[in-house]
Order: structure tokens, then C-alpha cells, then sequence
């Protein structure tokens, strides 16, 4: 099994390495990572300058890009062969609700999914994470799985509690929960006495009921939640057509045609 790891913490994040090291029984294990921490990168490919490959002294790659340009790079022009899987983590922090929306660690499984690999994105919820082994065994069992019963093309965000291997209650599969909107920036003032912005806190969980991923990791479970990219929201699209069939108030006509 070709197995393709990234991340958005950078190449030198224990998550990383804690990964690599779990995933390795189970096939060639490559591993290209953000040469820094790229956390809140999103699916942003760059697109205004080259990007570099460099090879770290413990053998991982490292590109100077986001996370979604390292497993482009890799599945794209770096490896002869297209791995069989794409995980990304363990990624430092939860990545729950809204928060996938931003997450770089979502992001770099994305890319994989987009490209036709099935992926895995993996995240610690701990704001000072202890259990990196409780992930990477979560990990392996997930890809040992993939490799006996193939995944097909999904994308799996998967959300771990931190909590020592034995106290882990099990793993359900859940929705996405919903935040509420986040908190104020934080104003301040640099040593050179200019205004700078810290953006705030993520708000918190507004919808966090049984079935959602808040939920089960609240409760001791592993959280696995399936994705999907079509952002369409099919069921606005006759309303929005209905609202642009509207004469318009200033009477300069209608900007779409009959409904």
C-alpha cells in the first residue's frame, strides 16, 4: 500500500512523526509536509511564485507552500506512482463544525480527494495535546481497514479525544455540528506603536447534539465524518431564481429572465 502524509502543523510536528511511525507497518510511507505551520490555510493553492521540494535529515519532504500544494506537488509531479491513500494529521487542535471550513489539515486531505485518492484527515482534540498515540492507533486501524476493505473515494475527517488508548469508548459516525459565529478580534498595538488584529477566538458549539461530532468526542468516542465537496445549495436555487425574476425597484428592468 502507497501511502502519501501531509499536514498543516509543518514537517517537524510530533503528530507527524507519531503518524508516520504507526502507518509504517502497513506499506511505503511518504511523507511531504508544509516546511512551516500553515494552520488556517484552507484550500489555497499558490499560485504567484514557485514552489521548492527539500528532503528533511529524517527523510520527510518539505515544500515552502500550504498544505494543499504538498499533496498536489506529491500526487501531481513527485511521485511516479499515485498512493493509495492520503492522510493528513495528526493534526494539533480539533478540527470540528465550521472549523473544517478553515482547516488546513482538512485541506490537505481535500486535495488528495480531489485528485481521486481516498484521504483521511486526522485531528487531536486537545488544546495541549497528550495522546498522540491513542491517534496514531486510531489512524492505523482506519488505513489497515482501507487496506483490506477498500475505502472507494471518500473523505473522512476524523476527530480523536485526547484521552489515554483504554478510555476511548468506541468511534461513531457523525455530522458536521455547527459554531456560533466567532468571537470579536483582538486589537493591540505592536512595538513600533502601529494597530495590529489577532483574529478571535472560534465561537462556540451552537449545535452539539447527539449525531454531531462535538457530541461524540465530548463523550469519549471517535468522531468519523464522511465529506463532500458540492457546496450547491439545491434547495435555495428556485427561491434565488424567483428573487432575480423580480422587477427591480428602481425600474431598470430585470437582470434574469422569466422563471
Amino acid at each position: 500500500m502507497r501511502i502519501l502524509l501531509s499536514n498543516d502543523d509543518g514537517y517537524f510536528s510530533p503528530g507527524l512523526e507519531a503518524l508516520a511511525a504507526a502507518l509504517a507497518p502497513y506499506g511505503e510511507v511518504t511523507v511531504v509536509a508544509p516546511e512551516r505551520d500553515r494552520s488556517g490555510a484552507s484550500n489555497s493553492l499558490t499560485l504567484d511564485r514557485p514552489l521548492m521540494l527539500r528532503r528533511a535529515p529524517n527523510g520527510f519532504w518539505f515544500v515552502n507552500g500550504t498544505p494543499s500544494d504538498c499533496v498536489h506537488l506529491a500526487v501531481t509531479g513527485m511521485l511516479e506512482i499515485a498512493p493509495d491513500i492520503v492522510v493528513s494529521g495528526i493534526n494539533l487542535g480539533a478540527n470540528m463544525g465550521d472549523d473544517t471550513i478553515y482547516s488546513g489539515t482538512v485541506a490537505a486531505a481535500m486535495e488528495g480527494y480531489l485528485l481521486g485518492v481516498p484521504a483521511i484527515a486526522i485531528s487531536l482534540v486537545s488544546k495541549n495535546p497528550q495522546s498522540f498515540v491513542t491517534a496514531a492507533w486510531v489512524a492505523a486501524r482506519l488505513v489497515e481497514r482501507a487496506s483490506s476493505v477498500p475505502l472507494g473515494r471518500l473523505l473522512l475527517n476524523v476527530n480523536v479525544p485526547d484521552l489515554p488508548l483504554a478510555e476511548l469508548k468506541g468511534i461513531q459516525v457523525t455530522r458536521l455540528g455547527r459554531r456560533h459565529k466567532a468571537e470579536a478580534v483582538i486589537r493591540s498595538t505592536n512595538p513600533r506603536g502601529e494597530t495590529v488584529y489577532w483574529v478571535g477566538p472560534a465561537g462556540k458549539a451552537a449545535d452539539a447534539g447527539e449525531g454531531t461530532d462535538f457530541y461524540a468526542v465530548e463523550n469519549g468516542y471517535v468522531s468519523v465524518t464522511p465529506l463532500q465537496i458540492d457546496l450547491t445549495d439545491y434547495g435555495s436555487m428556485t427561491m434565488v431564481a424567483k428573487w432575480l425574476a423580480q422587477p427591480a425597484s428602481s425600474g431598470r428592468g430585470e437582470i434574469y429572465g422569466p422563471v
